[in-house]
């Protein structure tokens, strides 16, 4: 049986700790796949062609990632892809007492387990809505995210 993991979020945008989470996981699963979700009240900076693009190419050399887009309950896409686990990325402990709860509600309600992945140290102060501050501000994101993220 193919073990499939979906890793959900809104990625606006992708940054290197979300690159670390998903090539780690690769030694996990036998695909990973990174859903964007799409959230009508959330303002995002780039738009979602964009950041599908973006992760797109950050994974262009690894078939065993791909990208998809979904509304609704991650339980639901879970479900519909035939992934039996979500991979929640965590860089504190704050992090984990946000997703513990969200995870034992999925796994309870909807049989989808999540498994947590700890950020490598050198990206645990790296998080979307700072870079997306950042470049609002006209800052240098570079060293931030992946290499085609504008």
């Amino acid at each position: 049986m193919k073990r499939i993991a979906v890793f959900p979020g809104s990625f606006d945008p992708i940054t290197l700790g979300h690159v670390d989470i998903i090539e780690r996981g690769c030694s996990l699963f036998d695909e990973i796949i990174v859903a964007i979700g799409v959230n009508a009240a959330k303002k995002y900076k780039w738009t979602q062609e964009e950041r599908f693009e973006f992760i797109i190419k950050a994974f262009e050399h690894n078939p065993q990632v791909t990208v998809k887009t979904f509304k609704g309950l991650t339980a639901d896409f879970c479900r519909a892809e035939g992934a039996r686990f979500i991979i929640r990325g965590l860089r504190n402990a704050t992090d984990f007492t946000y997703e513990q709860t969200i995870a034992q509600a999925n796994a309870k309600v909807n049989g989808v387990d999540s498994v947590f992945i700890m950020c490598s140290p050198e990206y645990s102060h790296i998080s979307s809505s700072i870079v997306r501050d950042i470049s609002r501000n006209g800052g240098d994101i570079r060293s931030l995210v992946p290499e085609g993220v504008n």
